[in-house]
């Protein structure tokens, strides 16, 4: 249940015009994601199961702790019940059909959909924007943390790959937009764009920001 209309910092009835399918979108590409990362690792069906969900809901189960939500999988099927269908439609498909990069740009979907959705959830809950675009860093990068961490890969943050920052950039430029009273779904569809391109520049061409320089 979302809070009262008057207790939100902003009108909640625009931000739900494109963020429901944000949500599916994101669920539906990392569940994909974390079934690839099991087939690669020659599990079976019930093990890409599992590697989808917790890939698919691992940044939002913490995004909804941390802003008092109800746990989104926990109140209806439906994000289980597609995670299942999409990992055991992912793990049926032969490994050699899949393009080599397939999980970067599954992940990359994924984290850009997911940017979105996190940070506009969160200012639903009357969460403030600086706080909101934190939250919608944390769903879009958790769960690709956790899907690497337990395949026993090293984790996508470890890559020097522009990744947290293509997430930041997505949340970051949907709260300033929303903030600032655009339409809906102009913010959502801006910020999506701008993460996937962003992470999708990272894949093909490496960038990366400036590295430690070391003692």
């Amino acid at each position: 249940m979302l809070p009262p209309l008057s207790d939100l910092p902003i009108d909640p009835l625009p931000l739900q015009v494109l963020l429901p399918w944000l949500d599916l979108a994101g669920l539906a590409v990392f569940a994909a994601s974390g079934a690839l990362a099991a087939a690669r690792k020659r599990l079976d069906f019930v093990g890409a199961c599992f590697f989808a969900l917790i890939t698919a809901t691992g940044g939002g189960t913490l995004r909804d702790l941390l802003i008092r939500a109800p746990v989104f999988w926990m109140q209806a099927p439906t994000p289980v019940l597609l995670c299942i269908g999409v990992a055991l439609a992912a793990w049926a498909i032969p490994l050699k059909w899949w393009p080599e990069r397939a999980l970067d740009w599954l992940d990359g979907a994924g984290l850009a959909a997911y940017a979105v959705y996190g940070a506009g959830k969160a200012l639903q809950y009357g969460i403030s924007p600086v706080p909101a675009v934190a939250a919608g860093v944390i769903t879009a990068c958790l769960g690709g943390v956790i899907r690497d961490i337990t395949a026993g890969v090293p984790s996508i943050l470890l890559r020097h790959e522009l990744y947290v920052t293509a997430a930041l950039g997505a949340a970051t430029l949907f709260v300033v937009l929303t903030t600032l009273g655009l339409p809906a779904p102009i913010p959502a569809m801006l910020g999506f764009l701008a993460g996937f391109a962003l992470r999708g520049a990272a894949i093909l061409w490496k960038i990366t920001l400036p590295a430690h320089r070391g003692a």
